[in-house]
């Protein structure tokens, strides 16, 4: 069963940026932040409980491989999972918009990882996909809890319901893939590329619906999330970190592009969502310098990284990028490896080609 390394809890908006709200907002925007902050902590404490009970485990029954199992939950405004039945597998659409946005975005991240690397869903084995939308009262967030995705609907004031965007589902889902395989340690570098590894693979399920090349591609993540009445366009660029926002409320993008600006903190379990920034951009760069559709070389490379047995919990920006050099080489040859050698590079991480 696929799990995130050290208990955590991986949501999609760090609670830094809800802080920020909390002491810039209006009342009512501090008010759903805060009480997000509270549901979060709260969700963390029984996911902890949970993995020193029950060891991570739960029991699984495992399908064909191409068979999607979706069941999607309304926890009607309630903090109590998973919820009511509102939508099966097979069934078709309901009058509810977030119901419907998650079932297709479990089915398109199920598709994609089936389809383009053959992975039997999350953890390879047929697991099932759940969700539950409709989490809490105005919750400003999303996140995987090792078992299911979860839902807010946002404020309505900062943040639209958290299902409007295909890669944030697929960002959610994707934890429970590098859980599956590296169980990454959600602390400093390690946590980083945790972060980024999702982003990665979030972007390329949104650029595999669309079809879209790398060259066109708009390596946004979270775009659609932000009301208008935000200054930005996204919660993450991958093609210029640092540039997705800047609002009176939120703040600016704190996302460094390279490792001269890497940001040293404790905060955040040492900038997780910040420094991701960095093996993001390089990604991007390696796409776009290699072409085409991103899945095909950059995010096989990636992904056969992520499965590396040499990949440690505890990886380094250093030496996951000295793997992904390694894997370009073996999966394609001297050229790939070359232009994952530069974007590594690029960003301030320096591995022989």
């Amino acid at each position: 069963m696929p799990k995130c390394a050290t208990q955590c809890r991986c949501t999609i908006l760090p609670p830094e940026l809800l802080l920020r709200i909390a002491q810039r907002g209006t009342k009512a925007q501090r008010d759903a932040a805060l009480a997000t902050l509270a549901a979060d902590q709260t969700m963390r404490l029984a996911r902890a409980t949970y993995e020193l009970m029950e060891g991570g485990a739960r029991s699984n029954l495992l399908v064909p491989v191409g068979a999607k199992q979706r069941m999607v939950y309304d926890a009607e405004h309630r903090e109590t999972l998973p919820g009511k039945a509102t939508r099966v597998e097979g069934a078709a659409p309901i009058a509810d918009v977030d119901a419907n946005e998650a079932y297709d975005g479990l089915g398109a991240t199920f598709d994609f990882y089936a389809r383009v690397y053959d992975r039997n869903s999350i953890d390879d084995e047929g697991l099932h996909l759940d969700a539950t939308v409709h989490y809490g009262r105005h919750y400003d967030n999303a996140f995987w809890n090792g078992q299911q995705m979860v839902f807010g609907d946002g404020d309505g004031d900062l943040f639209n319901r958290f299902t409007v965007s295909l890669d944030v589902i697929a960002h959610e889902l994707t934890h429970g893939v590098t859980g599956d395989e590296a169980q990454l340690v959600y602390l400093g570098q390690a946590g980083a590329l945790n972060e980024s590894i999702s982003d990665v693979f979030g972007a390329l399920v949104k650029q595999y619906a669309q079809r879209k090349r790398a060259e066109d591609a708009d390596w946004l993540i979270g775009e659609g999330l932000f009301t208008s009445r935000v200054n930005g366009v996204a919660l993450r660029s991958m093609k210029a970190p640092g540039t997705a926002f800047d609002d009176p409320v939120l703040g600016r993008d704190p996302q460094p592009a390279t490792m001269a600006d890497y940001v040293h903190t404790t905060a955040d379990s040492g900038g997780v969502h910040t420094n991701s920034g960095i093996p993001n951009h390089a990604f991007y760069l390696a796409a776009t310098a290699l072409g085409g559709y991103a899945w095909e070389k950059a995010g096989r490379i990636w992904y056969e990284t992520l499965r590396d047995k040499r990949l440690k919990q505890t990886a380094t920006f250093t030496q996951f990028a000295r793997y992904t050099v390694q894997n370009a080489g073996h999966l394609f040859g001297v050229a790939e490896r070359q232009a994952v050698a530069g974007a590594w590079e690029a960003v301030g991480v320096r591995v022989a080609a």
